[in-house]
């Protein structure tokens, strides 16, 4: 088994071929400003509405363009945002129609290389056209942006283009030195383990990512969803609008290389943007934002996609799209070894096979290879089963439940990589099998796995020897997959060397191979300089390390402490609020990392 993950190293290997497509004057121009919700009334599968009226817009890099002489509608008073102030204040708008003019003229231009077929790659996101805003200077595809936000200007964030090969682009965010001076104000924000400190820096940098992004975690955890959700928008708005002008979010042809500290805002805001979607009802975008993701850095996959793009297809309905996934990748991906696509793609078949307006030979097919599938994934992971009924409430045969096949040594003998995919599927998608003709034919096959056993099959054995080598170890991607799910039955399978690990919101368990574009400078040490704080809490605990003595890579690796060392931080924490040192460097408050807040 490779180090890298549950799928071997030479299997990670994937291409993504295809090219934007632009949208046509018609769609542009009759296009209505569209909320998040309103993306889940009409499905757009391969650019078809489900009302037969065709879709013709696509994100591509930072540029969302009108056709050249078209007219949006107006209401009364309203500026024509083709002359209005926004244009005075910022060229990009002249920019747009010098571009749309060329391509009126000479075709639409495609950084990426022509598409091998018509049909679109499987991780192409489909999208729908935005109205231009005219209270901010761009217009984006991600967020709308607000009238309640700050007025935009720019954070000193960037995007620049670092190699174009093989019809793949690798482009980084880039932070300018007033940003970065940010950053350090955040990291020292972050370390006080206060977040009025944070909101403190939002008022002087109201576009700064990562300030947002934390800031969003606190007020979920207050259970204030709204302004969350309003953050995390915030930041993705800043990120799109630092977009390079070849950067694409649908081509599937961009990269963004996640050990690059500046680029995995982008994915976590991306994250955390299709968590709160999926929580409120919109599984279908949901799923093209998990696709987004996944096209970013499709072979390492750091925020491993894979064991959540299956759940958002079932959801959303989209079984087709499920099916596709595993017939194009499971040749060099391996992904039947995952449990979630061992059970899903047999369900999402068997779903399949009830949908009364396909031909009959169609279900009969579907309906057999569903059969097929969940008696495989059975086979090869019986720990599954037991907890699966236990979730849907379901009481099992006496026959299922004393065979020694299904029984509790089936979850027992399981690796510990094993259980923790199992912990975090049965966690997360459960409730997609509680149907009673689900169970009935889970039923079925069942018993035909049973007498398979009894029989002495051959793929019974076979099976049992590739989980004791496939699973021993789960890599690091899914691990942090786990600790942004939030999943408690997955994160209580954690390994203790990661659980015992600081875990901070803004950057969970960083790659250890980072790409540092620039250090935080380093800062002297409060016991230097006589603070009398500091050495208390040194003789108090021997183990506490002070900001100014942590090591300068990127603050991620801290110490471990328990609950009651967390539990006399805190009771000591108002003590220390009452202090004022007189060295601008030195932080109010020193808290060990732990489990707190900020974790």
């Amino acid at each position: 088994m490779s180090t890298r993950g549950l799928i071997p190293a030479s299997s990670l290997r994937c291409k993504i071929l295809t090219s934007p497509w632009r949208p046509s004057a018609a769609a542009q121009k009759k296009a209505p400003e569209i909320n998040i919700e309103d993306l889940e009334e009409g499905p757009v599968v391969n650019g078809e509405r489900s009302d037969g009226l065709r879709t013709e817009a696509v994100v591509s890099g930072s540029k969302r363009k009108s056709q050249s002489g078209s007219a949006e509608p107006r209401k009364d008073g309203e500026v024509d945002d083709r002359t209005g102030p926004l244009e005075q204040e910022n060229g990009l708008e002249d920019i747009d129609r010098i571009l749309e003019r060329i391509e009126d003229s000479s075709g639409p231009h495609h950084p990426s290389p022509p598409p091998l077929s018509s049909r679109k790659h499987v991780l192409y996101v489909e999208h729908r056209p935005r109205q231009r805003q005219r209270v901010y200077p761009k217009c984006t595809w991600l967020t709308t942006p607000k009238s309640t936000w700050p007025r935009y200007a720019k954070p000193g964030l960037s995007m620049r283009l670092l190699e174009s090969k093989k019809g793949l682009s690798c482009f980084a965010f880039e932070h300018s030195e007033e940003y970065q001076q940010t950053q350090h104000k955040f990291l020292a924000a972050v370390e006080s383990m206060e977040p009025n400190n944070i909101v403190v820096l939002l008022q002087t940098s109201p576009y700064h990512v990562d300030s947002l992004l934390q800031l969003s975690d606190a007020c979920r955890f207050q259970d204030d969803q709204e302004m969350a959700r309003d953050l995390v928008e915030r930041a993705l708005y800043s990120m799109e609008c630092a977009f390079h002008p070849l950067f694409s979010l649908t081509s599937g042809t961009c990269r963004l290389d996640y050990r690059r500290p500046e680029n995995r805002s982008f994915y976590l805001a991306l994250y955390k943007q299709m968590s709160f979607l999926e929580k409120r009802g919109c599984p279908r975008t949901a799923l093209e934002y998990c696709k987004l993701i996944l096209s970013l850095e499709p072979d390492e996959d750091p925020l491993c996609m894979l064991l959540l793009v299956d759940h958002l297809a079932l959801r959303a309905r989209d079984y087709e799209y499920l099916i596709r996934l595993f017939q194009e990748w499971e040749a060099h991906r391996n992904l039947s070894q995952l449990p979630n696509f061992a059970f899903s793609v047999p369900l999402a078949y068997f779903l399949l096979s009830q949908q009364a307006d396909l031909p009959e030979q169609e279900l009969s097919s579907a309906r057999e290879k569903a059969s097929l599938l969940v008696r495989q994934a059975l086979i090869m992971f019986p720990g599954v089963l037991m907890p699966l009924l236990e979730c849907c409430s379901v009481r099992p045969d006496t026959a299922v439940a004393c065979h020694p096949f299904f029984g509790p040594n089936s979850e027992i003998s399981q690796p510990p990589a094993l259980s923790q995919l199992v912990s975090l599927y049965l966690g997360r998608s459960h409730f997609l099998w509680k149907e009673p003709a689900i169970m009935s034919w889970l039923e079925e096959n069942v018993r035909e796995v049973l007498q398979a056993v009894d029989a002495g099959d051959p793929a019974v054995e076979e099976c049992e020897n590739r989980r004791k080598v496939l699973y021993q170890r789960a890599p690091r991607n899914i691990h942090r997959h786990v600790v942004l799910s939030e999943i408690k039955e997955a994160v209580a399978a954690l390994p203790p060397d990661v659980t015992t690990q600081s875990v901070m919101g803004f950057d969970p368990l960083p790659p250890s191979d980072t790409i540092y574009s620039y250090t935080r400078p380093e800062r002297l040490s409060p016991v230097s300089h006589g603070n009398t704080i500091a050495l208390f809490f040194r003789s108090l605990l021997p183990s506490y390390t002070m900001e100014g003595e942590r090591q300068e890579d990127g603050g991620a690796e801290g110490l471990d402490h328990n609950q009651g060392l967390n539990r006399l931080m805190l009771a000591v924490r108002d003590m220390m609020a009452t202090f004022h040192f007189h060295d601008p460097e030195a932080p109010h408050e020193d808290h060990a990392e732990g489990d707190g807040e900020w974790d």
